[in-house]
């Protein structure tokens, strides 16, 4: 492990220095992650901006390379939609503008691309009266993953499932 410039801290506070930064160098941290892991260590709020500081100047935290790795593994591994991978990057502390950059890479294609084998799927195991209410739970089942209504609707046509007749595009 190599050992960073701890001339600013204490040694009980270099300890606290080394355990963020060997948690940063081996995955990913957003800055609310690290000030929770700080906090369950009994890191006071000075010392809190002063690692926080260290981790930013030193790049160990980067709120653009965090955001993309990510919204990367949350749309392949996940399959989640664009409005819940925002949702989740929100309740991250992380600002609009890095995620929405890191989502604005990704086209409009690829969503329907995720989407339409996971539609096909549920509409195996999707039971209902008749094709509209199908139809409408293939479409609740879309938005629930994050995907907009125009998404769900644009998958659904590549199946040539038969869609509800919903005049209110407002999902």
């Amino acid at each position: 492990m190599i050992e960073p410039n701890t001339t600013q801290f204490t040694p009980d506070e270099a300890k606290i220095l080394g355990k963020m930064t060997v948690l940063c160098s081996q995955k990913e941290c957003c800055e609310k992650d690290v000030m929770e892991k700080m906090e369950r260590l009994g890191a006071d709020e000075s010392l809190q901006a002063r690692i926080m500081a260290y981790l930013v100047d030193e790049r160990y935290i980067d709120e653009e390379r965090y955001c993309r790795g990510f919204v990367h593994d949350k749309k392949e591994y996940n399959r989640w939609g664009r409005v819940k991978i925002e949702q989740a990057l929100y309740m991250k502390g992380i600002g609009k503008q890095a995620s929405a950059q890191a989502l604005d890479e990704i086209a409009e294609e690829e969503w329907i691309d995720i989407l339409v084998p996971l539609i096909k799927q549920k509409q195996r195991t999707t039971k209902g009266r008749n094709a509209y209410e199908v139809s409408q739970k293939l479409l609740r089942f879309a938005i629930g993953r994050g995907f907009t209504f125009s998404q769900a609707r644009s998958a659904m046509n590549a199946l040539d499932i038969e869609e509800a007749d919903c005049e209110d595009d407002t999902y």
